[in-house]
């Protein structure tokens, strides 16, 4: 059988990111133009300056991928690329380059969910791995427990109904002055730090598998406040310990939840939070107490990169999914 070659494009935040991937699961090349730096000085990320800077990265991003994989346009057999969920301006960028490579190459464009991107991380890193399995997908934006009944069979079965997960986390982090980006450096924070010496609640939600995160926060900012007004100092490492654990334990318990309703043992992590070392120790305890079988990728390819969404769209490319040059960026775009 003839190998497939896909380019994959993702640009959906901060990171213009290309890569070319083998039949969904050998990387042969990852590039990632990261604006991480640029936007530390403002807190966060800036959208229309993240815009113009994909801008300036995309087209040389592409040339890198290509030529580290020793490979041609010629030699690609799909262009996938991120469309939604992300920031639309970021989107517009990858996808524009996309449909005109696929328009001046003659190569077929696929469009590749975001979300079902970070899961396909896992593909890269565990060649043995196949659906059925369940998959926790944390990140800045998003957190949801996604049931994959195929490669690209994909159904939500809880999801946040307020914050996500790592947007708590990203806040948290900025009020105590960890600034931009938040998750790397509070999980950093935390470390050595006593899980129990601050006492968060961890919301439940009945009956369903959703999860709050809100009511968390606004916890955790109102310790802040009040200890500050007494002068009384809170100890960072002992903080961002208990704050991460909380968050890690409200993720796990659903999850746990998940597996016992579907009957489904193996599970996977993806997303940015999946890097976090709070939520892996959690998870890896609980499935050697419960004999689950635990994947999650590469801390490099927990973050958005080019290769998760090449993998992604190997899977929807022989799938048979195509897309006209008329296809659009979806900010907001739904993983079912």
């Amino acid at each position: 059988m003839e190998d497939v070659l896909i380019l994959g494009i993702e640009s959906s935040c901060d990171e213009t990111a290309c890569s070319v991937v083998k039949n969904g699961r050998e990387v042969l090349s990852d590039v990632i133009a990261s604006q991480a730096d640029f936007h530390e000085q403002y807190g966060g990320v800036v959208p229309e300056l993240a815009s113009r800077m994909h801008v300036d990265s995309i087209y040389p991003t592409i040339e890198k991928a290509l030529s580290d994989a020793d490979v041609t346009l010629d030699d690609i057999s799909a262009i996938a690329v991120t469309y939604g969920p992300g920031l639309v301006g970021a989107l517009l960028v990858g996808l524009s380059a996309a449909k005109g490579l696929s328009a001046a190459s003659g190569k077929p464009l696929v469009g590749v969910n975001h979300l079902k991107g970070h899961i396909a991380a896992n593909y890269l890193c565990f060649p043995e791995l196949q659906p059925p399995f369940l998959c926790l997908c944390v990140s800045g934006g998003n957190t949801m427990i996604v049931k994959v009944s195929g490669y690209t069979d994909m159904e939500v079965l809880g999801r946040t109904r307020d914050d996500a997960a790592g947007e708590a986390i990203d806040k948290i982090a900025r009020v105590i002055g960890l600034g931009y980006p938040g998750g790397p450096k509070m999980d950093k924070a935390g470390q050595g730090g006593d899980i129990n010496a601050y006492t968060f609640p961890k919301t439940h939600m009945k009956d369903t598998l959703d999860f709050s995160f809100s009511g968390l926060k606004t916890a955790a900012l109102n310790m802040i406040n009040q200890n500050r007004q007494k002068g009384i100092d809170i100890d960072l490492a002992d903080f961002a310990a208990s704050y991460q654990h909380a968050i890690a334990t409200v993720l796990l318990t659903n999850t746990i939840k998940a597996s016992e309703d579907t009957g489904i043992k193996k599970i996977c992590l993806a997303g940015g939070v999946s890097a976090n070392s709070f939520l892996r120790k959690a998870f890896d305890e609980e499935a050697g107490k419960r004999g689950l079988k635990l994947y999650y990728p590469s801390l490099k390819l927990c973050t958005d990169n080019g290769s998760m969404i090449a993998s992604a769209g190997y899977f929807e490319y022989i799938n048979g999914t195509r897309h006209s040059l008329d296809l659009n960026a979806k900010p907001s775009l739904e993983l079912n």
